[in-house]
């Protein structure tokens, strides 16, 4: 029997694992397999799944809720708030975590002494393309995903949320492997939708006039900052994509932004 039949015992420290979900059928699986031995309750909510993601998180036991999406920061603090645990490990539906970090937390959750933090980061590694990312910032990617309950929660924020913590934090051992974008289709779609996002933030904090520096400079100092300077030409092809792709959403926010601007003032 796995730690996931049991409940949440206070005489033991425990662990909830909480996921949010849209269409995630092609990797809700391997997620939930890669932490089903450490896991007493697996928290899923879903924003209305047309697919089997419902299906295969209630296949490994998940206590699934169907609710409107909120955007990315509110939907995750809200599977936060359902879970019951001493613990919180937040993943997202295309990471997994690797063996070596199952057992650290693990280890962490059977010690018999009380653990020194009240959150701890652990390194993500990215794929793209299939292929570990390992240059330009992209590893070790530190992120603080094992908390404390009620410690912390996502900072409210259209795009890229994280949790954050003014305390020291600790450090485990393992990654968070990442399946980040398959395809080169599915990586630029996902950066014209979070531009977008990304937009709308930039849109709030400043001025959003027309600047070749954003829209043109930025970017291009970007990419050779990253690509020649920080080794991204060592990741070969898929380095270059990366990079490449990520110098156009950095454009591509800063000309949303500005064209959002311009529709808010009435002009064309």
């Amino acid at each position: 029997m796995t730690r996931l039949a049991n409940s949440c015992y206070p005489s033991r420290m425990t662990l909830s694992v909480c996921i949010i979900t849209l269409n995630e059928e092609a990797n809700l699986a391997r997620t939930l397999k890669s932490v089903k031995d450490i896991a007493d309750e697996i928290i899923v909510v879903d924003s209305g799944s047309t697919d089997g993601t419902v299906a295969i998180a209630q296949s490994f036991g998940a206590k699934v809720f169907v609710e409107p999406w909120k955007g990315f920061a509110r939907q995750k603090n809200s599977s936060l708030a359902k879970a019951g645990c001493d613990w919180i490990l937040s993943l997202d539906a295309d990471e997994e975590a690797s063996p070596e970090l199952t057992d650290s937390i693990q280890k962490l959750l059977k010690s018999a002494q009380t653990p020194q933090f009240s959150g701890y980061t652990m390194n993500r590694r990215n794929l793209y393309f299939g292929k570990w990312i390992k240059r330009s910032g992209y590893y070790p990617d530190p992120k603080l995903r094992l908390v404390k309950r009620g410690a912390t929660e996502f900072e409210l924020r259209d795009v890229h949320e994280d949790m954050k913590m003014q305390e020291e934090l600790g450090h485990l051992e393992g990654d968070l492997i990442h399946h980040a974008y398959p395809t080169l289709e599915s990586f630029i779609e996902h950066a014209n939708r979070y531009s977008s996002l990304g937009a709308d933030m930039v849109a709030r904090e400043r001025k959003a006039g027309f600047s070749v520096l954003n829209i043109v400079v930025r970017p291009l100092v970007r990419f050779i900052w990253a690509y020649f300077f920080r080794g991204g030409f060592l990741d070969g092809r898929e380095g270059l994509l990366v990079l490449m792709n990520h110098a156009a959403y950095v454009s591509w926010k800063y000309a949303k932004a500005w064209e959002k601007s311009q529709k808010n003032t009435g002009n064309t």
